[in-house]
């Protein structure tokens, strides 16, 4: 198969990509990792050209600064959680980062324990800090979570969706899950035989009925967006997100993970509790 792929991923945006098994998505990570040589391409970040096989240029993934989080945690057995972060660190590289993740990924009581003795989501929180210990700016996600149960999918899309934004990063995830690709992407795009196609998106929420008058639907918060004068709430309702304006006030009371209940109109959605 040919992996024919022409993106523009702008800085600090979260791309989601979905696609069929084979369709080239975990391909086209190793190839922007630098892990696949490519037979012919041209990758550039921030200025820096990582690819051009045309000048034969060809960037080391150890000089792409790129972070990965896989399926596979791949922690070393025999070093506590602590070790593994600090393995990880560059030469004459400061320690406090360790420090600085160990926190925002919730690990201190859990950083003198060996791999085996930590649940699988607790595995990929480190797998996760341990992508981030270089401070690189492109995250790279490969069904990071695909292994975990419904309730530790949603713990550790909120820990990917907090380093998203503490670090400022550029994310690409890739996922089979329609709701953890609503939940943390702000675009979604799909590969169907290396290329890129339109994602079969799930149909629009009805927004009207027969008889025309309101209907409620409850749903459960993903992100909360402030705008000018209103907030812009993200709810997903089934496998659809809806985007719903409300006043600051309510918007205050509310966080990622709530359940909330939308009243829908002939006019627009309106959050109701």
């Amino acid at each position: 198969m040919e992996l024919d792929v022409h993106l523009k991923i702008e800085q600090g945006e979260f791309l989601a990509i979905t696609g069929p098994s084979g369709s080239g998505k975990t391909t086209l990570l190793r190839l922007i990792a630098g892990l696949v040589q490519a037979e012919e391409g041209y990758i550039r970040s921030e200025g820096t050209v990582w690819l051009d096989t045309a000048r034969k240029a060809n960037l080391r993934p150890q000089e792409r600064h790129v972070g990965l989080v896989f399926q596979d945690y791949a922690l070393f057995p025999n070093m506590t959680v602590r070790q593994n972060l600090e393995y990880a660190l560059r030469k004459g590289q400061a320690q406090n980062i360790v420090d600085e993740l160990i926190e925002i990924t919730e690990l201190r009581e859990l950083e003198k324990r060996y791999p085996a003795r930590l649940s699988g989501g607790q595995q990929q929180r480190v797998a996760l800090a341990r992508a981030l210990v270089q401070q690189p700016r492109l995250l790279l996600l490969d069904e990071p979570l695909s292994a975990l149960d419904a309730g530790m999918r949603a713990k550790l899309q909120h820990y990917i969706l907090r380093v998203h934004q503490a670090y400022r990063l550029t994310t690409i995830l890739v996922s089979h899950d329609q709701r953890e690709v609503f939940k943390l992407s702000s675009r979604i795009i799909a590969l169907q035989h290396g290329r890129i196609c339109r994602p079969e998106l799930p149909p629009p929420v009805l927004l009207s009925n027969a008889s025309g008058s309101d209907f409620h639907l409850s749903g459960e918060v993903l992100d909360i967006e402030k705008g000018s004068s209103k907030f812009i709430i993200k709810v997903l309702i089934g496998a659809n997100m809806v985007r719903v304006e409300t006043r600051p006030e309510d918007a205050s009371n509310l966080q990622a993970g709530d359940t909330v209940t939308i009243r829908f109109n002939a006019r627009q959605p309106e959050l109701v509790r």
